[in-house]
C-alpha cells in the first residue's frame, strides 16, 4: 500500500507530459497542512493509512480579483465645487484628525491640479479651528473672517496670483432730515469721536450685509431718534481710507422725508437729539471750521433752494442675478435728456 501511493501523481495530473491543459490544474489550487497520520492493521494483515488534512479550494480568478480590487483603493478627496474662475471652493463640517486630514488635502490639491484648477478656498467652521494650523503649514493663508468661519486660500499654479483681496471698504450713512419748517434733525452722541464735543450732527451708521444704502438710512433714522422716514436722494458721498483696521471707507449722504415727528433717542449711543432750524446748525463753528461737513452744508442748503439734484434709487434688475437691485442716478436730468 505504501509503495504505490507515489503512482497517484501520475493520475492527478497525467496531463502535464501533453498539450491538454490540466482540469485540476488550471482550476483550482490546493492549499493543505498534514495535521494526523493514523496507521492502522487490517484483518488481513495489511497496514491502512490515513492522512487527514484541511482542504482549501480556490479559483485562480478569484485570486485574480482579489489582487486588482480589492487591495488598491482609490484615495479620498475633499467634497467641493467649482467657482466661476477655475477655481474650487470645499465647505468643511465633519471633525478630523489632522494627519488624515492632511494626507486627504495633499491628494485633493494633486487631484485639482491635474484638472487644471488654479484658486482653492477653504471655508473652515469655528469648531474646526484645529485644522488652521496644518492648512498655514501647507501652504494656505488667510483671506477673511466672519463671526462663524474663517476663509483660507491657496494657489496651485506656479504663476502670479490672482485671487481677489478681502472687501476693502465699510459702507456708511448720513441722514439730512428735514421737515416743512426747514428743521434739520440732529444728534449728540455720547461715544466716538463726538462725545463730549458739544457738536450736533446727523443720525449716521454703518450699513449692515446685504442691507442697501437707502434701507440703512431709513433704519439708522428709526433707531437714533425713533422718528419714520422714507429715502429721497443721495446727495454726495465721500471716499477716505485707512479709518477702519486699515480699510477703506465710503460714507452716503442721505436725504431723507419724516413721516413723524416725535424724537425717542436711543440711550446707549445718543445723548440728545432734537429738530433745529437748519441754519442754526450749519452756523457751528465745528461745521464751518471742517471742509468735509461745510461742503455736506452747502450741498443740502443748495438742495433746499432747488438749486442741485441728487441720485434717487431705481430698482433694476440684472441677466447675471435673479435679484433686485437699487441703481442711484439723477432722475431728473435723465428725464431731460430723454
Amino acid at each position: 500500500m505504501l509503495r504505490s501511493l507515489p503512482k497517484l501523481s501520475p493520475l492527478l495530473c497525467s496531463a502535464r507530459t501533453t498539450n491538454i491543459p490540466c482540469f485540476l490544474a488550471n482550476s483550482l489550487r490546493f492549499v493543505s497542512s498534514a495535521k494526523t497520520i493514523t496507521r492502522t492493521k487490517t484483518s488481513t494483515g495489511r497496514i491502512a493509512m490515513t492522512i487527514r488534512s484541511p482542504i482549501r479550494l480556490m479559483s485562480s480568478s478569484t485570486v485574480s480579483s482579489i489582487t486588482a480590487e480589492d487591495h488598491v483603493q482609490q484615495p479620498k478627496l475633499l467634497k467641493s465645487t467649482d467657482d466661476d474662475h477655475d477655481g474650487v471652493i470645499v465647505e468643511m463640517d465633519q471633525p478630523m484628525d489632522a494627519a488624515t486630514f492632511v494626507l486627504i488635502l495633499r491628494s485633493s490639491i494633486s487631484h485639482w491640479k491635474q484638472l487644471g484648477k488654479k484658486g482653492v478656498w477653504i471655508k473652515l467652521p469655528i469648531h474646526l479651528a484645529s485644522l488652521v494650523e496644518p492648512l498655514v503649514k501647507e501652504g494656505f493663508w488667510y483671506h477673511h473672517a466672519e463671526p462663524k468661519y474663517l476663509m483660507l486660500v491657496y494657489w496651485i499654479p506656479e504663476t502670479a496670483n490672482t485671487i481677489p483681496v478681502n472687501a476693502t471698504h465699510r459702507v456708511g450713512i448720513g441722514a439730512f432730515v428735514m421737515n416743512e419748517k426747514r428743521e434739520v434733525l440732529v444728534v449728540q452722541e455720547n461715544s466716538g469721536h463726538f462725545r463730549g464735543t458739544g457738536v450736533w450732527k446727523f443720525p449716521t451708521g454703518v450699513v449692515d450685509q446685504g442691507e442697501d444704502i437707502c434701507v440703512a438710512a431709513v433704519r439708522e433714522v428709526k433707531e437714533e431718534t425713533g422718528v419714520d422716514s422714507e429715502f429721497v436722494e443721495v446727495l454726495a458721498f465721500r471716499q477716505s481710507h485707512k479709518s477702519f483696521f486699515d480699510k477703506s471707507d465710503l460714507f452716503f449722504v442721505c436725504m431723507m422725508r419724516p413721516l413723524s415727528s416725535d424724537i425717542q433717542k436711543q440711550r446707549l449711543e445718543i445723548e440728545a437729539s432734537r429738530w433745529m432750524p437748519f441754519e442754526e446748525y450749519s452756523a457751528q463753528p465745528f461745521v464751518q471750521k471742517h471742509d468735509l461737513l461745510k461742503y455736506i452744508s452747502d450741498v443740502c442748503s443748495a438742495k433746499i433752494d432747488g438749486r442741485y439734484a441728487g441720485y434717487s434709487a431705481v430698482s433694476t434688475s440684472s441677466s447675471f442675478s435673479d435679484q433686485k437691485y437699487y441703481l442711484y442716478l439723477n432722475a431728473g436730468a435723465l428725464k431731460s435728456s430723454l
